[in-house]
C-alpha cells in the first residue's frame, strides 16, 4: 500500500478531471486542433486592458482585498443583477471563476452524506467538487432525448457516490415526476443543480420550467443552485432568464463572455435575506483565495463598461462555427446531433457499434488530429462534446473538415489506424 493509504479517500474516489487527460492526449499528437476545451477565441475588451496596464505599479494589486470582492466592483455587480438579470434581493461574492464559486457553495450548504440533484449529461467539474467534498450520494436526473432540459417526469437514474457508476433504471413509477419524488425521500436532498444554458449539451432551460424546478425545490426545503456562466451565449431569437427566491443561488463568470479565463473571475449572487449565509460563505473564501486576484478584479470592472453588447456581438459570429460542425457531425445522422441552442457545445451520439468514446476520441486525435470531449466525462457514455467558441473561422473550418473526415471514415470502416 505504501503511502498511498496516507491519501485522502474522498481524492483518491474524485474522477480524473477530463481536460487533464484530454491535455495529455494532445501532448503526444502533432498539430491537433482543438474542440475540447468551453474557451472563446477571443481576448478581454481592448480598452479595459489598456487601463488595467499601468496598475501592476499600483501597491493596492499586490496586496489582500476584501474577502469578498472590491466594492466597486460588486456594486457594479449588483447594478448589472437588477438591469440585467432581475436579481434584485441579492448579495454578491467575487470569486476566483465560476468553478471557485461552485466549490464555495458546496462547502457552505453541504455536509459530508448528504445527497444532491444533477441532470444527466453533467458539467464534470460541478460533479467533482461533489466528489470531493465528501457527497455520499449524487442522484443523477434523465433529460429529454429530444431538448436535453431536465426532465422532471421520467424515471429515475442514481448514481451511489461509492462506486461512481450511473445505473439507469425503470422504475414501475414512468410518467410520475421524477424530480419531485426524488425531492420527497427522506432526507430531502440538500440542493438541485443545473447549468443554463448547459456544458456539456448546449441545451437552453426556458423560465417556465426553471419556475417549476424551483418550486419543487422549495416545498421540498432543498436549495435550487444555478450556474448562469454562458447567460450571454443564446441564439435564434432565445432569451436566457434568471429566477431568484430565499433557496435560490446564482453563479456567474467573466471567463468566457469577456474572454477572461486565464484571469479568472466569477461571482456568486446569493439571497441576502437569508441569516448567516454570508458569514459561513465568507468562511470558505478566506480559506481557499482569501480574495480573487485584485487585477482581475479590475479588470473584470472595466470589462463591465463595454457593457453586454460587446459580449453579443462576438457570440453571433460563432453562429457560423456552429453550423460547420453541425454538418461536420453530420454522419451520424441529423438525429443524433444535439444542443446549440446556447452556451457553445453541440452533443452527439455515437453510433451503437462504438460504445467507448474515450476510444472513439483517443482515436480522433491520432488518426485524424482533432480533439473532442468524451462524453462518459458527463455521464453521457456513447457520446460526444464538441466546442465551437474556441477556434476563430479559418480554424473552425479546418477543425470541421477534419472532424466530418474522421466521422466519415468510422460511420464506413470503423477505427482503422
Amino acid at each position: 500500500m505504501g503511502s498511498k493509504a496516507k491519501l485522502s479517500k474522498r481524492a483518491l474516489e474524485t474522477d480524473t478531471p477530463v481536460m487533464v487527460q484530454i491535455q495529455k492526449l494532445m501532448r503526444g499528437a502533432k498539430d491537433a486542433i482543438s474542440l475540447a476545451q468551453g474557451v472563446v477565441y477571443w481576448q478581454p475588451p481592448e480598452q479595459a486592458l489598456e487601463k488595467v496596464q499601468g496598475l501592476v505599479w499600483e501597491p493596492s494589486i499586490s496586496k489582500y482585498g476584501a474577502d469578498e470582492g472590491l466594492p466597486e466592483l460588486r456594486q457594479a455587480l449588483i447594478e448589472k443583477l437588477q438591469r440585467e438579470n432581475n436579481l434584485n434581493k441579492v448579495a454578491v461574492m467575487i470569486t476566483a471563476g465560476a468553478n471557485q464559486a461552485f466549490v464555495n457553495v458546496v462547502l457552505t450548504l453541504c455536509d459530508p452524506g448528504d445527497s444532491v440533484v444533477m441532470f444527466a449529461p453533467y458539467y464534470f467539474n460541478s460533479y467533482m467538487s461533489f466528489q470531493m467534498t465528501g457527497i455520499t450520494d449524487i442522484l443523477v436526473g434523465p433529460t429529454d432525448s429530444k431538448t436535453l432540459q431536465p426532465d422532471i417526469g421520467k424515471s429515475l437514474i442514481k448514481n451511489h457516490l461509492l462506486t461512481y457508476q450511473i445505473i439507469l433504471c425503470f422504475s414501475p413509477l414512468i410518467g410520475a415526476e421524477w424530480l419531485e419524488r426524488t425531492l420527497s425521500q427522506d432526507p430531502v436532498p440538500k440542493l438541485v443543480t443545473v447549468v443554463n444554458p448547459g456544458n456539456p449539451s448546449g441545451a437552453y432551460i426556458p423560465k417556465p420550467l426553471l419556475l417549476k424546478m424551483s418550486d419543487l425545490c422549495k416545498r421540498a426545503g432543498a436549495w435550487f443552485v444555478v450556474d448562469n456562466t454562458y447567460e450571454y451565449f443564446m441564439y435564434d431569437g432565445l432569451k436566457h432568464s434568471c429566477i431568484e427566491d430565499d433557496h435560490i443561488v446564482n453563479i456567474f463568470s467573466f471567463s468566457k463572455a469577456y474572454g477572461m479565463m486565464g484571469w479568472r473571475v466569477g461571482y456568486i449572487a446569493y439571497p441576502e435575506a437569508v441569516d448567516g449565509f454570508a458569514a459561513q460563505l465568507l468562511k470558505i473564501q478566506d480559506n481557499i483565495p482569501i480574495c480573487a486576484s485584485i487585477i482581475s478584479q479590475r479588470l473584470a470592472l472595466h470589462s463591465l463598461e463595454v457593457g453586454p453588447e460587446w459580449v453579443q456581438e462576438r457570440v453571433q459570429n460563432l453562429i457560423k462555427n456552429r453550423e460547420m460542425l453541425v454538418q461536420a457531425l453530420a454522419p451520424l445522422g441529423e438525429e443524433n446531433v444535439k444542443g446549440g441552442e446556447g452556451a457553445i457545445y453541440l452533443w452527439a451520439k455515437l453510433p451503437e457499434e462504438f460504445p467507448d468514446d474515450y476510444e472513439v476520441v483517443r482515436w480522433l486525435v491520432k488518426k485524424h488530429h482533432v480533439v473532442v470531449i468524451p462524453g462518459s466525462a458527463s455521464g453521457g457514455p456513447g457520446y460526444l462534446r464538441v466546442s465551437f467558441g474556441g477556434l476563430k473561422e479559418a480554424d473552425c473550418e479546418v477543425a470541421a473538415y477534419r472532424l466530418k473526415k474522421g466521422l466519415e471514415e468510422l460511420m464506413k470502416d470503423g477505427m482503422v489506424e
